[in-house]
């Protein structure tokens, strides 16, 4: 394979998706964009408003933050969100296109309403996974239409063996090779409990990578620690902050406890989640792991090889531009991907001009740009 291969964008959902695929006994659990009296639109679940719908550019946070201004204030919207909307953002054929004008081969494609509403739902585990089915069966239909260029990324929770296991036989048939899961505990269970390996093992066995990606999941902290919840803001300042802990915590407890070596062949994704912490994050891993290792008298787990080395050999990381990847690689190994978080604000529309400003380039970074992402999705 060779090309760019973008590890980050999304896709916006239509209106009717969740409706349209959910299982019809689950219809009344459907997610739904619901316009209110002044013309905001709103990502409902059961008539509950659970996010304010915007309509991003790329580069541009800060017209999301005037957004909420003005609903806030109670203000007319400054647009409406069906005409807002491009092509681009939500029809995969549209996408395509993009990809062309951009200068780009293929790209990953996550949900962008799938970012919000896991830890809302959480109460109700039906609703849960009704809800991740029908986008996981919408990915299927992005496979068909986008002919190889778009790699939608399935949405999945471990809480329920039995309908994991169906939901990874119906994304192998589809030819969906991510899945987009928490870093966080199971039902009060550690990523590594033995209870999970069978898991581990299916996601193996049917050649799909588990992703860790920002969202509203479980949280690693306190709720105490998020007082600006309760002001509906899309996202807490602490949790930005914090963005990289989630991923490391989960990382640390798969490395140190031996689940790589129980399931060598499996692969972890790490997108939107930042990457400048990784060369500091396994000096880190190592370092503490000798120390308590000495001070305990043993080891967590009998490990064959370094905690980085298991990093290095099983995660690969997306880097945005601005992060340098280049001389992360220099430091860490190679290890990171290529992402612009099209169409999302925080992201890019010129993310190939993005990298080569920072001195990163095809031919001398073949991971960058599609190799490390080829192997995620066992390309290679």
């Amino acid at each position: 394979m060779t090309g760019i291969v973008d590890s980050d964008q999304h896709l916006y959902e239509s209106r009717s998706l969740w409706a349209e695929h959910i299982d019809p006994a689950a219809r009344d659990e459907a997610l739904s964009l619901v316009d209110d009296e002044l013309g905001y639109t709103w990502l409902t679940w059961r008539g509950t408003r659970l996010a304010l719908a915007d309509v991003h550019t790329p580069g541009d946070t800060a017209s999301c933050g005037m957004h909420r201004q003005r609903q806030r204030a109670g203000a007319q919207p400054g647009y409406r969100y069906d005409d807002a909307l491009p092509d681009s953002y939500w029809r995969p054929d549209s996408r395509v296109d993009w990809l062309d004008a951009a200068g780009l081969d293929e790209a990953v494609v996550f949900p962008n309403y799938g970012l919000l509403w896991e830890r809302r739902l959480t109460s109700s585990l039906p609703a849960l996974t009704a809800n991740m089915t029908a986008w996981n069966r919408w990915c299927a239909v992005v496979q068909q239409e986008a002919r190889g260029r778009l790699h939608a990324v399935a949405h999945l929770t471990l809480r329920d063996p039995g309908w994991l296991q169906t939901e990874l036989d119906r994304l192998a048939d589809a030819g969906v090779g991510l899945a987009m899961i928490s870093p966080g505990p199971v039902e009060g269970r550690a990523l590594s409990h033995p209870d999970h390996d069978r898991i581990w093992s299916a996601f193996v066995d049917h050649g799909i990578t588990p992703v860790f990606h920002v969202a509203d999941q479980a949280r690693t902290f306190d709720d105490c620690w998020y007082p600006d919840d309760q002001s509906g803001d899309l996202v807490p300042a602490t949790e930005a902050v914090f963005l990289w802990v989630p991923p490391a915590l989960a990382l640390t407890d798969l490395i140190l406890h031996g689940v790589f070596d129980r399931h060598p062949q499996l692969r972890i994704g790490v997108v939107e989640l930042s990457s400048a912490w990784v060369p500091s994050f396994l000096l880190m891993l190592d370092g503490a792991s000798d120390f308590t290792t000495r001070l305990n008298g043993k080891p967590v787990a009998a490990l064959s090889r370094r905690p980085s080395e298991y990093f290095l050999d099983h995660v690969r990381v997306s880097s945005f531009s601005y992060e340098d990847p280049r001389q992360l690689t220099e430091k860490t190994g190679d290890v990171f991907m290529f992402c612009s978080d099209y169409p999302h604000s925080e992201g890019t529309a010129t993310p190939l001009d993005d990298y080569r400003r920072m001195g990163c380039h095809e031919k001398q970074m073949p991971g960058l740009f599609h190799t490390n992402i080829d192997w995620l999705l066992h390309r290679s």
